[in-house]
């Protein structure tokens, strides 16, 4: 997972910048009003909205657009979308495994712009359950790195809400976690005076899949392709690219 992840957090912080701030923005809205509608408008009694408005904020997401959608969520505003979440399985270049999450009020296009994006750049649609066996969903917590600041340190500092392992990815560290200790974990980060840069249950592989240059082109550019849809909110794959390797394909 750590090529992936440290793939995935570079052109995350990239995308805050460049032409695809405006997808970022409106995933990032849609998670906050699917959570809002899921458990409640109120971010103290539903950890999940708590999350979702604080990665919106991180990524400067106007506070008027972040509550427009904890009301739409909360059926304030009477206009919510009725999103319906689809998970779509896939396999890539070199036998990578690949799962799309999306959020839709559309099913038909998500099913037919999901596979003509997996076909097109060298995917095959796989059915369900064919690929998912091969992750466990966790939590995800990245955490920036500040002087002074270790592994061991950030592992005493979450352990005891529940996380399991802690990664160095360069320049953040990642904590992973059970799913349901996500927000836990991250108020333990804020508490100890850390600073977090994302808050995310993800869906993590138990095998990884090692890619070189010709190869991992082809995957990112898949994945790539899937992450533009306006319906996909994530996408996991179970690559495994190395630094150098990165550095190369860019």
């Amino acid at each position: 997972m750590s090529g992936h992840s440290k793939w995935a957090t570079t052109k995350h912080k990239k995308a805050v910048v460049d032409a695809k701030r405006g997808k970022l923005f409106a995933k990032l809205i849609k998670t906050i009003e699917v959570a809002a509608r899921t458990g409640g408008g109120d971010p103290a009694g539903n950890p999940t909205l708590a999350d979702a408005i604080q990665g919106a904020k991180r990524l400067s997401v106007p506070n008027d657009n972040i509550e427009r959608a904890i009301k739409r969520g909360s059926g304030e505003l009477g206009d919510a979308a009725a999103y319906e979440e689809i998970m779509y399985e896939a396999y890539a270049q070199g036998g990578v495994a690949v799962l799309v999450e999306c959020l839709t009020d559309n099913r038909n296009r998500a099913n037919a712009e999901v596979r003509t994006a997996i076909t097109r750049n060298g995917g095959n649609p796989a059915d369900p359950g064919s690929v998912s066996y091969l992750f466990n969903r966790k939590g995800i917590v990245l955490v920036t790195k500040t002087d002074g600041l270790t592994e061991d340190d950030l592992l005493l500092a979450v352990l005891e809400a529940g996380a399991e392992e802690v990664n160095d990815l360069g320049d953040a560290f990642e904590v992973v976690c059970d799913a349901t200790d996500t927000h836990a974990v991250r108020l333990a980060c804020t508490d100890a005076g850390l600073a977090v840069d994302s808050a995310d249950i993800a869906w993590m592989p138990t095998v990884s899949v090692p890619l070189e240059d010709d190869v991992a082109v082809k995957v990112l550019k898949l994945i790539d392709a899937l992450e533009d849809l306006d319906d996909v909110q994530n996408v996991w794959a179970n690559f495994d690219i190395s630094d150098e390797v990165l550095e190369r394909v860019g």
